[in-house]
């Protein structure tokens, strides 16, 4: 995708070192917008092979609201290994606590458990309250099937009451779906942006959740819209570089299956990881680059 790659010659050329948690300095742009028309292909970047298999376990897991990285282990899937919930082990890059983080199995309220739980609460008496859950997903799918228009189908993951419950606060902290009645499009927001290794998983993810969404409500997939915060790039993801010398090729197809294995009508709740087919897709070579913790 050339925006893609235009972003990254951006902060390449234009960008501001900073200091950061993780003690590996970045070169940084504030703000950034990616858009893409889903009728163009399926945003999977050619200029190096990636896993969509990955992509699709972690979305599954987001959906199902889980919070047990050994779920996604057992998938094959490391993508959260290095995090865990800040109130079992607190944050640190030092050694001996990424070693801890990497033995605890909970990542606390994170993404999914925010999309399908989140805790609300409602008066039950004078200065009485009892919480109860909100699941934001299956209300925005509700709100496409009976008001399709409407303009108020937010999904967010920043609770800042549970900030500290989050192996890591949100980096993708929002996303809202639009609709014309026929086809529908997913905005979303992101504070912070690792481009080479982040980024692509963003959009590819997110890509995947707008079509599992048009198709349980039969509509199509639309325009899948990014409003980037802090797009940044770590002072050792040289191989970035690589990319930028690379021609985008063209995109590949996502088919997603009709039934599920059971033999059920597909949709966004009932959908596992490996209910899709990716065709034409040929990437170049695939580049190792470290990511920060």
């Amino acid at each position: 995708m050339k925006q893609y790659l235009d972003l990254v010659k951006n902060i390449l050329s234009n960008g501001k070192w900073k200091e950061n948690r993780t003690g590996i300095n970045t070169k940084s742009i504030t703000g950034s917008m990616f858009e893409h028309n889903m009728a163009d292909g399926f945003p999977l970047l050619t200029t190096k092979k990636m896993g969509l298999k990955n992509i699709a376990v972690e979305l599954e897991f987001f959906i199902k609201g889980l919070s047990d990285k050994r779920w996604l282990q057992e998938r094959n899937c490391h993508i959260w290994d290095g995090w865990a919930n800040p109130e079992k082990v607190p944050y640190s890059n030092d050694p001996s606590t990424l070693k801890k983080m990497e033995e605890e199995n909970d990542l606390g309220r994170i993404y999914g458990v925010q999309w399908r739980n989140w805790q609300g609460y409602e008066g039950v008496g004078p200065g009485q309250v009892e919480p109860y859950n909100i699941d934001q997903l299956a209300n925005i799918i509700d709100t496409l099937k009976t008001n399709p228009l409407d303009r108020r189908m937010i999904c967010m993951a920043w609770n800042p009451a549970e900030i500290g419950q989050q192996a890591l606060p949100p980096c993708h902290y929002s996303f809202q779906i639009i609709s014309d009645g026929e086809s529908v499009d997913l905005l979303w927001n992101q504070r912070s942006v690792d481009v080479p290794l982040g980024l692509p998983y963003n959009i590819a993810s997110y890509a995947l959740l707008l079509e599992l969404i048009a198709k349980t409500v039969n509509m199509k997939a639309g325009k899948l819209i990014g409003f980037l915060a802090d797009c940044h790039i770590y002072e050792n993801q040289t191989a970035i570089q690589t990319q930028v010398d690379r021609e985008p090729g063209e995109l590949p197809t996502l088919i997603l299956s009709n039934e599920t294995k059971t033999g059920e009508k597909l949709d966004i709740f009932n959908w596992e990881f490996d209910d899709f087919e990716l065709t034409n897709y040929n990437p170049a070579k695939g580049i190792k680059m470290p990511i920060a913790v």
